[in-house]
């Protein structure tokens, strides 16, 4: 089964680290249940990556913790 998820209405935000940068960022929509939607801030209206809520997490973790 393909589900498709309408991000038409999502809310993107960028991080803190953008230091306000126009478009060289990282996006993410939050509010999807269980999966987090990422895109290129370049290309607002291309493919979003969809990434599991765990994983994500995850990710964020590491990055917190690099040194």
């Amino acid at each position: 089964m393909t589900r498709t998820l309408d991000l038409s209405t999502a809310v993107w935000r960028k991080s803190s680290y953008s230091e306000g940068g126009d478009n060289d960022c990282v996006e993410v929509a939050d509010g999807q249940p269980g999966i987090v939607p990422v895109r290129d801030s370049k290309v607002p209206d291309g493919r979003a990556l969809l990434v599991s809520a765990a994983s994500w997490s995850a990710f964020v973790r590491s990055v917190k913790a690099a040194p």
